[in-house]
């Protein structure tokens, strides 16, 4: 008998509430040796998902343990990232990105000491393992339930883990579709190499699995092989299952089983091998006493014999004659043109690529993606042409009192009174323009440093926690989104300053007033990746942002003059006042710097403060982002 790879012991999940706990999970215990099949099996809401994640550590349990070839995962060390594949329910590939291209993305995100050729080698051989290869070249938004599942299984298959756990992979597939994901999880234990845990509502192809374990509110009520389930359960056929669980409270089924277990997983063949038990076999278990259960009486059911041949019709077509290994009551060979295994490396040579290697890896992805999606590369290109016009736009009838400004002072005193209100008017006029137009350029680029970055971590927020748990770096994962979005930045500041500044003729050295819209529309997309990075979905992240970016006129003081304590209080956090302050600051060795400053009611802080408060501003919002990123965000 094969020794145990995977125990499970006295294993729980408490969830604490106000008045008494709610048990996910409840005392489960099992061994489960190498090289197994194992379906886990119950009705809604009795923990099977929950179960995978505490094997993979995705959950902490209350108490209890998980061991991993003799060593407690809790205390000896968790698993290696290639050691483990988990296939969640949801989706973990690119939609804009073609399978081969999720494929070799993955690979080089979670396995390291690959040469480039190793890398094709494995890709092609897990398209061929999975079945995928003739769709290597088309992009995932275009495949179907099936094909999407397979991905994911060959998502996981690049690492060749020992352990595989996968959950729900055949929910919503046809009858046919099913038939070929199941026997394709089988085959993959073929050589005792590998063990896989399957989460399945479908009872169809039990007699594909080695055993089957089934869960009842949190509590293992079977765990033994599927040939004495119907016996055990006393049911005539698997589909009657669910129904008679509901009869007996879950923790009667625990009870029941923690007594008559031994007796039936006698009966389990531990190897590969499917031996049918005989009659007599079965005469020597017992049914569940009735008097274990709490609820009303089992009902008697009288099981069927055992594996009895059904005759088939009499119009039935003449079955194809059985093979050698059919004769003898083996499997058929594993056909390795069909599940072509991909090469194993040597576990020493294992190990994750460094993050230098993932960040690369990632911002090749992300700019892949960038010019893959063509709506939102035209909103990009919309809003970098379209902002500076609106600016623009706004400034036509204001450019010739910019570009005449004087003041003339006559001997008279009544023509200079006169020419002084004037002056005095003119000046508020161009004033109130140029700080206008300045705190417009400042808004609009924190809309555009919005649009940036609201959505690019919690739009993708369930494929980066599957690539975590695969082995990628939270910090190579922020530094890649950084590096991409510091292009975006650089060239939507480069373009509103180059084009506002030609058109209106904006005094000044052009370097500094560039430097400061770039610091702002830097530091707002870095705050808003921050708020990306801690939101659970894209759309709360994009209204958070509009909220945070809605704020930022108002309480700049630009515009309206705030009480001096609220002024205070939030002008810290407020990106637009200090880039409009730091924007007008370049202009002070000019008379536009004088005229802002006689109509503005807020003052103005020195330029170098300015700089330095929205560098602040940026580091805060990167270690926002790293610490959401560290956070774990997997769905519950």
């Amino acid at each position: 008998m094969l020794p145990p790879v995977l125990e499970l012991q006295d294993l729980s999940l408490l969830i604490p509430g106000k008045e008494t706990e709610t048990v996910l999970l409840g005392d489960i215990t099992s061994r489960i040796p190498n090289g197994h099949f194992v379906a886990i099996v119950g009705p809604s809401g009795c923990g099977k998902s929950t179960l995978l994640k505490l094997i993979a550590g995705l959950a902490e349990p209350t108490f209890g343990s998980v061991r991993w070839e003799g060593r407690d995962l809790a205390s000896d060390g968790d698993f290696e990232p290639y050691e483990i594949g988990y296939t969640p329910q949801f989706s973990i590939a690119y939609e804009l990105l073609t399978v081969e291209e999720n494929l070799a993305g993955a690979l080089r995100l979670r396995l390291g000491g690959l040469t480039r050729s190793e890398r094709r080698e494995r890709v092609e051989a897990t398209l061929q393992q999975v079945g995928l290869h003739e769709i290597a070249d088309r992009q995932v938004r275009v495949l179907s339930g099936g094909q999407r599942r397979r991905l994911a299984l060959g998502l996981e298959l690049l690492t060749s883990p020992s352990l595989l756990l996968c959950d729900e992979v055949t929910s919503g597939l046809d009858p046919q579709a099913e038939d070929e994901m199941v026997t394709l999880l089988r085959s993959l234990t073929a050589g005792g190499k590998r063990t896989v845990l399957s989460v399945t509502h479908s009872l169809t192809h039990l007699a594909l699995y080695d055993t089957v374990m089934v869960l009842c509110g949190g509590q293992l009520a079977y765990h033994g092989p599927p040939a004495l389930l119907t016996h055990y359960f006393q049911v005539c056929e698997p589909g009657e299952l669910y129904p008679q669980l509901a009869k007996q409270k879950p923790a009667a089924w625990h009870r029941s089983w923690a007594k008559h277990s031994k007796a039936y997983l006698e009966m389990s063949a531990p190897q590969r091998e499917k031996k049918k038990p005989e009659p007599t076999d079965m005469a020597l278990l017992s049914f569940p006493d009735k008097s274990e259960l709490e609820a009303s009486r089992m009902p008697e059911v009288e099981p069927p014999p055992p594996f009895e041949e059904k005759k088939p019709p009499a119009d039935a077509p003449e079955p194809a004659p059985a093979s050698k290994a059919d004769k003898e009551g083996k499997e058929p060979p594993e056909d390795p043109a069909e599940h072509a295994a991909p090469a194993e490396p040597p576990r020493e040579g294992r190990f994750t690529p460094s993050p230098v290697s993932q960040f690369f890896t990632l911002l090749f992805r992300r700019w892949t993606l960038f010019f893959r999606d063509t709506s939102g590369l035209w909103l990009q290109l919309a809003l970098i042409a379209g902002f500076p016009c609106l600016v623009v736009l706004f400034a036509l009838d204001g450019l010739p009192q910019i570009q005449n400004l004087s003041l003339h002072l006559p001997g008279n005193l009544v023509e200079t009174m006169k020419e002084n209100a004037e002056f005095a008017m003119q000046a508020s006029r161009v004033g109130s323009l140029v700080s206008g137009l300045v705190m417009f350029q400042v808004i609009l680029l924190t809309l555009v440093a919005s649009s940036n970055s609201a959505r690019e971590i919690a739009s993708e927020r369930l494929i980066f926690e599957k690539e975590k748990f695969g082995g990628l770096h939270p910090g190579a994962y922020v530094a890649s989104k950084v590096a991409f979005l510091l292009v975006l930045v650089l060239v939507q500041s480069l373009w509103m300053g180059i084009f506002v500044k030609t058109i209106c003729g904006f005094p000044g050295d052009p370097l500094p007033q560039f430097a400061v819209l770039f610091m702002v529309n830097a530091a707002m997309t870095a705050l808003c990746l921050g708020i990306s990075s801690f939101a659970r979905t894209a759309e709360q992240a994009s209204l958070i942002s509009i909220y945070f970016v809605g704020f930022q006129l108002p309480l700049s003081g630009a515009v309206l003059a705030l009480p001096t304590v609220l002024g205070w209080m939030t002008r810290p956090f407020i990106a637009a006042y200090w880039g409009w302050s730091g924007y007008l600051q370049t202009l002070r060795e000019t008379r536009f710097y004088d005229v802002v400053q006689s109509i503005s009611q807020t003052s103005l802080s020195p330029g170098v403060l300015c700089f330095w408060v929205l560098a602040s501003h940026v580091v805060i919002g990167i270690f926002i982002a790293v610490i959401g990123c560290r956070n774990s965000r997997w769905p519950q």
